[in-house]
């Protein structure tokens, strides 16, 4: 059974797990509201609060103990075509060509033990084409000055041969940095909210962004939500 093929659950029993963890951090907040408000006019978004917080998103990402997952797979596909995984399935071409992958973004480009040192020529004759970042996993590293560049990447990506692109985004373990650099890309190019982007490549993959990244997914939710270019579904 190929890597990216689902677990043995029932597609109800993901979009019940999916929904608990996309609710859960409004869950306390809830409790004092009588009834739910009707989505507001433009004219009222501005005065909304798009305030993330740090333990909001950590909860998103772990079960009911607290506890974080390892991914239980190489690779999965999180959103339609967008593929994020680890070194593994990046360095092998033979692997990429039967799952369609036309394009590879490697959000870990280095030479050290953390990195993945593969370039353009490593692909070279296969017709996928590569980008690399070199992003460090580690709390202070500031992966936000990518975001842009990644979602540029991941778009033409999907664009290639009339919308017919696939897209690798990968790092060492496909655990921290690539699962971000996909979620900046839902935020910045699918206009969903950091609740909602991380919400949903979680369902479909065991991640954990470091606490750096997550709060730099903070900031950009907070600038995006004040430039009116996501709305909190």
């Amino acid at each position: 059974m190929d890597a990216c093929v689902r677990g043995k659950l029932t597609p109800v029993c993901h979009l019940q797990w999916f929904i608990s963890r996309l609710l859960r951090p409004f869950i306390r907040d809830m409790k004092n509201k009588k009834n739910l408000q009707a989505k507001p006019s433009p004219e009222e978004r501005p005065s909304m609060s798009f305030e993330v917080s740090l333990q909001q998103l950590n909860d998103l990402l772990t079960d009911e103990s607290g506890l974080y997952s390892w991914p239980t797979k190489h690779c999965h596909e999180v959103y339609p075509r967008i593929y994020v995984g680890n070194a593994f399935v990046a360095s092998n071409v033979l692997r990429l060509k039967r799952l369609g992958i036309t394009h590879i973004l490697n959000a870990a480009e280095g030479n050290s033990f953390m990195h993945v040192n593969t370039s353009a020529d490593f692909y070279g004759g296969s017709g996928i084409t590569y980008h690399g970042i070199p992003a460090s996993d580690t709390d202070h590293f500031d992966i936000s000055v990518y975001f842009e560049e990644a979602a540029d990447f991941i778009a033409k990506a999907l664009a290639y041969k009339n919308g017919k692109g696939k897209v690798y985004v990968h790092c060492r373990e496909g655990y921290s940095r690539s699962p971000t650099l996909v979620i900046a890309y839902l935020m910045l190019r699918q206009n969903m909210d950091v609740h909602t982007a991380l919400a949903m490549v979680r369902h479909k993959r065991e991640i954990g962004p470091n606490d750096g990244f997550l709060r730099q997914l903070c900031v950009l939710n907070q600038r995006l939500a004040a430039e009116e270019r996501i709305w909190n579904q």
